[in-house]
């Protein structure tokens, strides 16, 4: 949380900008909803310790002008023809409307820009941009999508691309971000399912990657060989960082696989054979850089580095650690039996 009054309010103007969008009765409002969280992030990108915000955040407003102008253009001329209020079950307006959205959270094929820009930022920023910066779009998305080939294609093309981009990285921003576009794949296939599945796997996502980034964090680790060779000393946080890795990329018994079970049970109703084959695939390559890291780690190297934080383990860091266990090992169990007592 940042201790900068300034930068309190403009993190309080962009949950408003997103809680405007959520409630708002029209699409005029959703833009104006998505421009207020537009402009009050790009000042907390902005920071004089990192000589890349600058770029960062104009690659950033670049992208999502071009997204909200071409949401105003497309509302415009569904102004033109169809009344303002009125939500039509036209799939070519609704694909037609799905673009920004889809640009907005750098889905593939619209996620050039985000590794790229995300090297510029800060571990809160990284944080804001891959969560709550998605929560407006997604909801959007979750009114139009339907199942149909183009938006299956779209899941396709985000989860080859977020499994596949991220084989080569050395950057632990890098690896995040395209898993990132790994799970929008997911989240789509859930907002195709249930208006309400995809909130319960945005949630469990947004568990796992707090915790992996805050502990990145902690140790500084830009790149996986700073990873590789920190807190040697402390072996319940590297244990920690990696078993929270291990529950984003969605192993049993992990948290992360919850959702994912559900909805390779739900593709396994509907037949949707391909598309799951597809989807487990992929899911096992983001888990394959992950274990990499994890193995290496673990079993191979013990060294020291000179750039990587010294941490003193007090026990807040203690508390927070043993109830991210609880979270992410456990969660598992607890979610399964409301499940089966619901």
């Amino acid at each position: 949380m940042p201790k900068n009054s300034t930068k309190i309010l403009f993190l309080m103007m962009l949950i408003s900008g997103v809680l405007i969008s959520l409630c708002a009765n029209s699409w005029m409002g959703v833009w104006m909803g998505l421009e207020i969280n537009l402009l009050s992030f790009i000042p907390l990108l902005s920071s004089s310790m990192n000589m890349y915000s600058t770029e960062a955040s104009l690659k950033y407003f670049l992208i999502q002008a071009i997204a909200s102008s071409a949401l105003l253009f497309m509302i415009i001329l569904k102004m033109n023809i169809y009344e303002m209020f009125y939500l039509s079950k036209d799939f070519i307006w609704n694909n037609l409307l799905l673009i920004p959205f889809l640009m907005k959270i750098a889905c593939a094929p619209l996620h050039w820009w985000l590794p790229s820009m995300i090297e510029g930022l800060s571990w809160f920023n990284c944080f804001i941009l891959l969560t709550i910066q998605k929560i407006s779009p997604l909801v959007l998305i979750s009114y139009l999508l339907t199942n149909s080939k183009f938006s299956q294609l779209l899941i396709m093309m985000s989860a080859l691309i977020g499994a596949i981009g991220g084989l080569n990285q050395i950057s632990t921003r890098k690896i995040l971000t395209y898993s990132s576009i790994n799970h929008i794949g997911w989240m789509l296939m859930t907002t195709i399912m249930n208006s309400n599945l995809w909130l319960m796997y945005f949630i469990i996502y947004t568990i796992n990657i707090s915790v992996t980034m805050h502990f990145m964090a902690l140790m500084n680790a830009m790149y996986i060989s700073q990873a590789f060779n920190s807190l040697n000393n402390i072996k319940m946080v590297k244990f920690m960082l990696f078993m929270s890795l291990l529950s984003l990329g969605g192993l049993p018994p992990f948290l992360g696989f919850f959702p994912k079970w559900i909805v390779i049970h739900f593709m396994a109703q509907n037949m949707m054979i391909i598309m799951s084959m597809i989807l487990i695939m992929t899911s096992l390559l983001t888990l394959y850089y992950y274990i990499r890291i994890f193995y290496t780690t673990v079993m191979i190297t013990n060294s020291e580095m000179l750039w990587t934080k010294t941490i003193v383990f007090n026990k807040k860091h203690s508390y927070f650690t043993m109830f991210n266990i609880s979270n992410i090992i456990l969660g598992m169990l607890v979610v399964t039996l409301i499940v089966l007592l619901y």
